[in-house]
């Protein structure tokens, strides 16, 4: 695995609701002209802690930075006097495009491309897209014309869009937006480096890479991470085999498909050698891991690997299906070294007839019971899950009845978005859509119920102690520190304020809580780091 020390300030990133643009090491929010969080940041750019979200949903939520080079890869990279090229490069999207954005970074720079922090001092920019929802798509082609208009004003020569939105929409692109040279789909992904080069030699004609989907996943190694030193994505699998009414991530990514375990540990003992310390595990459906494969759910048998990998400290797993939740997967859980007391566990609604229009193909009371089998049986849990508020037919009732199951289960973490109405999935032909306002006053009404709830949580964590992994310095402070507690993942859950002397990013020390701050927590060091 790869990384690059000053590369996170050369590698844009962009989020809806609170847009985070990685850039020059400098933290804009677009959600306001005047955050009061707009600070250059030192060892983590990119990490946004405006709190104007406070639950946004992980696949939309904002990776982080490029770590050191190790050595052994840098005679793999031509100086750069000798560069094949200078591009800029835009990332945006979930975590699982992290990884792709990493994987073509590696591919550019081991090709001799050089990158560059400013698209007007390179020869083309790369946008790696999010195409799940509207504001998503938005955010793309505002990135996408932003670069056009630099090549228009003659500050590059081309620009090149991948990702999910060149999957779903390239007629749409091709249509609208003809002035982008190249554009390559999901599964072209390691073609980049082919594609630069037929840019740069002058060939004018649109090179379209669009590959289906492999029957394995693409590999994931010789990535130039974009994250910090101490934490990386891994991904497991690609693809989804649900069906779900509202989502579009099948057509843009494919059925599911598992890389097979050999090669994920492998690439966790890579990571783990590069100095990582949590490795956040990831997928489109977490518990599926192993179904098409191996012919049965292997996921309790990663999560047995995993714990032997030397050097991870936390592993942490995301988006867990609640299907196929077994009991093999919950022991393994509960008694692993390594995996925390975190599950983020997608459940979008609590209303039986919410769920069936959604074809989330799993029932309230199966999904209460498997809740509380989780409370009893993994040793201070932490929840994380998102629901849809408006979704075509909701009524008073469904809402109704998924606050009242937000009240009784008390989500230590969640996020609630309002349904967006994708043109291509079965839910926009539903009948009984929603107005916006109703959409809107309804998240509202939850966030306000999960707000209480939340700061209920951190009130009862003040007094008790917690390890703290540190992320990165306050900036312009002494001996201050930003860090996150095991129930917290990255960039989308809330941050642990740490004081104490001698630390460093990716230092695990215990704390003491001491007051918590809006959702987060206030703590202080108390004994050393390891």
């Amino acid at each position: 695995m790869t990384n690059l020390s000053e590369g996170s300030d050369r590698v844009r990133q962009g989020r809806h609701s609170c847009f985070v643009i990685r850039h020059l090491g400098v933290h804009l929010c677009h959600f306001a002209g005047n955050c009061p969080l707009l600070q250059p940041l030192n060892r983590l750019p990119g990490v946004c802690l405006a709190r104007h979200n406070k639950g946004l949903p992980p696949s939309l939520a904002p990776p982080s930075r490029v770590p050191p080079l190790p050595t052994n890869f840098t005679n793999d990279i031509r100086q750069a006097d000798q560069a094949k090229g200078r591009y800029a490069f835009i990332s945006l999207g979930c975590p699982k495009n992290t990884v792709d954005s990493e994987r073509m970074l590696g591919l550019l720079q081991l090709d001799g491309y050089e990158l560059v922090a400013d698209p007007e001092g390179a020869d083309f920019a790369i946008v790696n897209t999010c195409g799940f929802i509207e504001a998503a798509r938005n955010e793309s082609f505002a990135s996408i014309d932003e670069m056009i208009e630099l090549k228009k004003a003659g500050k590059l020569r081309g620009v090149i869009v991948s990702g999910c939105l060149a999957e779903r929409q390239k007629e749409l692109l091709l249509e609208h937006r003809p002035e982008i040279d190249h554009l390559v789909g999901v599964f072209g992904r390691d073609e980049v480096t082919k594609v630069a080069d037929r840019l740069l030699g002058g060939l004018e004609e649109q090179r379209l890479v669009f590959k289906p989907a492999p029957a394995r996943p693409l590999h994931d190694d010789q990535r130039l991470r974009i994250t910090p030193g101490h934490f990386a994505y891994l991904k497991i699998s690609e693809g989804c085999d649900r069906l779900c009414t509202f989502c579009a991530i099948p057509k843009m990514r494919g059925k599911h498909a598992t890389k097979p375990i050999e090669e994920v540990i492998a690439e966790a003992k890579q990571l783990a050698a590069d100095g990582v310390r949590e490795l956040v595990v990831v997928a489109q459906d977490t518990t599926y891991y192993g179904m098409d494969l191996y012919g049965e759910p292997r996921l309790a048998e990663l999560i047995h690997k995993l714990d032997e990998v030397e050097g991870l400290e936390w592993v942490r797993l995301m988006y867990l299906y609640p299907m196929y939740f077994s009991d093999d997967v919950i022991d393994a859980i509960a008694q692993s070294k390594k995996v925390v007391p975190y599950i983020d566990m997608p459940l979008q609604h609590a209303s039986d007839a919410m769920l069936k229009r959604m074809q989330r193909r799993v029932a309230s009371g199966p999904t209460r019971e498997l809740v509380q089998k989780l409370r009893d049986r993994i040793p201070n849990l932490v929840l994380r899950t998102t629901f849809i508020t408006g979704f075509p037919g909701e009524t008073d009732a469904d809402f109704a009845e998924l606050c009242d199951f937000v009240e009784e289960f008390r989500f230590e973490r969640l996020g609630v978005f309002t349904y967006s109405l994708e043109p291509d999935t079965p839910a926009a032909r539903l009948p009984n859509h929603l107005p916006e306002e109703i959409k809107e006053q309804r998240r509202d009404e939850l966030m306000a119920i999960q707000q209480r709830l939340a700061f209920e949580w951190a009130d009862a964590q003040v007094g008790k102690q917690m390890e703290v992994l540190i992320d990165s310095p306050v900036p312009g402070e002494r001996a201050a520190w930003i860090g996150r507690t095991a129930a917290d993942a990255p960039d989308v859950d809330c941050v642990a304020y740490v004081t104490g002397e001698g630390l460093q990013p990716g230092d695990i020390v215990p704390c003491e809580v001491v007051a918590r701050n809006d959702y987060d927590l206030v703590t202080v060091a108390v004994g050393e780091p390891r």
